[in-house]
């Protein structure tokens, strides 16, 4: 069985959230989701990050439910790309939908 490291999948989905805005169309709107969902889809690590120095167990809770926001965000902006067909990489919005979840 392999190890469950979560901050390791949460780089390599911010990671391939990077990759994935730089194959968006460049158009206003795609600019204007692209950027919410890079923010978005990038925070998630970093918060992470932040939540393994937790002060304490509540605030360790406080810190991994803004991951939680973070990711629903993430998951609202990549539907958006998937329904306006903004990018060449359908397959790979579709496989960090299922991820996001």
């Amino acid at each position: 069985m392999t190890k469950y490291d979560l901050q390791e999948r949460l780089i390599d989905f911010a990671i391939a959230i990077i990759l994935l805005i730089e194959t968006l169309s460049n158009t206003k709107s795609a600019n204007h989701i692209g950027g919410q969902v890079l923010r978005s889809g990038t925070s998630p690590a970093f918060n992470y990050g932040e939540a393994q120095s937790a002060e304490s167990r509540k605030d360790f809770i406080h810190k991994m439910k803004v991951c939680l926001k973070e990711l629903r965000e993430t998951q609202v902006g990549l539907k958006m790309i998937h329904r306006l067909k903004i990018t060449t990489s359908e397959q790979e919005v579709e496989r960090l939908l299922k991820e996001c979840g």
